[in-house]
């Protein structure tokens, strides 16, 4: 028996980050995730029931995957085991496995192992836990940043629940951070702290739902203040001093706005998603925040300008043929003049997109044909279409009978180009592509007889 540990643990305990003290001791403490936390709802359920099953919690930082862990370790009658998978191996993974096999074999307890980061540890490093969770001699809790669906091998996705985190709400985070202010035990409630409400609104709308950074955020702010001084904080003293903590305090604290975003990760491609369907869905207010959540997070302004230009052919098309001329224009001037004087060009042209009529018609035909060409049947080019500027064309009968348009006054004569009755193009009354299609049906109706004409006009 260790005499020590007891205060060896507490020592190490004061000079733990803000955010680490105050992680919940209690579901009722935990802040967030009632999806899935609040009473009745089914991570609840199991926890209290302690009949956890393997899981994969997946979310942005500082939403309370990791809290979360240590609460079920306090809960659950099985053995607790934590990794992070950015700092062990195989060795250790194996190790871990082999202990659980022999405490459920002779002892008949069962062991919860949570892997943070699980993202980390490649296909072949998750296949070593693939066979124990199968088996149920292990349960595995999971923690990633990452869509599973991408960063966990399949097989151990079928295996088990995903729970998705979801950003800390405004108000949450504000309550997070009072809690903070007025715990005695692990947080600053021996300091008299007199802090504006226009900070905790500013770190509780800047941190963007991360918990631990804005209980960084307050933290930096108390220890950086005059007379109060990280060793004595964290042992309760200095009691009689006074914090005083305004907007500008907290904004120095913070710096600025963290956007998560992860240029090849979910973020990356959700952004992008969200910036297409604004502009598809006519909406410029919507498109113009997504451009400018991109480019503040650092997103290649080269990235944008492309998908502008895909949408204009994809989603306005002939509704608006000036659309393409702009997406153009605007991918040239970004790629020749970059940022920060290349976000006006992209704002601008991702207006027009959102404002313009739209149509897909041509994207339609072109899947269509393209299906075409690929599984149907191949299409011979009609003999009077072939090339015919060769000797001996004319033996073959190529461009034979073909008739030159521009030999008649109206620059249109009836004539065969493809060889089957089939319609890839079905133009729109919308935009200027409500021109096309009466240009169209006015070629295919047959030209009037003689006869039919009346000679008074």
């Amino acid at each position: 028996m260790d005499l020590f540990a007891a205060s060896r643990q507490k020592n190490l305990d004061r000079v733990a980050p803000l955010a680490v003290r105050m992680r919940p001791r209690s579901i009722d403490e935990f802040v967030g995730q009632q999806h899935f936390l609040a009473p009745g709802k089914l991570l609840r359920r199991m926890l209290e029931a302690d009949r956890l099953l393997s899981v994969l919690f997946y979310g942005p930082p500082g939403t309370g995957k990791t809290s979360l862990a240590s609460l079920i370790a306090a809960y659950t009658q099985s053995h607790f085991e934590q990794m992070n998978a950015s700092s062990v191996g195989v060795k250790e993974v194996r190790a871990n496995l082999d202990a659980a096999r022999e405490r459920l074999a002779h002892g008949g307890k069962r062991t919860v192992l949570f892997l943070d980061e699980i993202h980390r540890f490649n296909r072949a490093q998750q296949d070593i836990l693939l066979g124990d969770v199968e088996a149920g001699l292990i349960i595995l809790i999971g923690a990633t940043t990452e869509n599973p669906f991408f960063a966990v091998n399949s097989a151990l996705v079928s295996r088990s629940q995903i729970f998705q985190f979801q950003a800390i709400e405004n108000a949450d985070i504000k309550s997070l951070l009072k809690r903070a202010i007025a715990d005695k035990e692990r947080g600053f409630g021996d300091i008299d702290i007199q802090i504006d409400e226009k900070a905790l609104d500013l770190w509780a709308e800047w941190s963007d739902g991360d918990a631990r950074r804005a209980l960084t955020a307050l933290e930096v702010a108390i220890l950086s203040s005059t007379g109060v001084s990280p060793v004595n904080v964290s042992h309760g003293r200095d009691a009689r001093a006074t914090v005083k903590i305004d907007q500008t305090i907290a904004e120095e604290s913070m710096q600025r706005k963290a956007i998560a975003y992860d240029g090849t990760g979910d973020e990356h491609y959700d952004a992008a998603s969200a910036l297409i369907k604004s502009m598809r869905g006519s909406d410029p207010d919507a498109a113009i925040y997504w451009v400018a959540r991109m480019l503040e997070a650092g997103e290649d302004p080269r990235f944008i300008a492309r998908r502008i230009a895909i949408l204009a052919s994809e989603d306005i098309g002939l509704a608006d043929p000036m659309a393409l001329v702009i997406a153009s224009a605007c991918y040239d001037i970004v790629e020749r003049i970059g940022m920060p004087e290349c976000q006006l060009t992209l704002a601008e042209a991702v207006i027009y997109m959102a404002q313009a009529p739209k149509s897909n018609s041509a994207t339609i035909a072109i899947a269509e044909a393209m299906k075409d060409a690929k599984e149907g049947r191949t299409i011979p080019v009609p003999k009077h279409l072939r090339d015919a500027h060769y000797k001996g064309a004319k033996r073959l009968d190529h461009g034979t009978g073909y008739k030159y348009p521009h030999d008649a006054a109206s620059g249109f004569v009836e004539q065969e180009y493809l060889g089957v009755d089939k319609q890839y193009y079905t133009p729109k009354d919308l935009g200027f592509e409500a021109k096309v299609k009466s240009r169209l049906e006015a070629l295919k109706k047959p030209p009037e007889s003689p006869a039919s004409i009346d000679p008074n006009g």
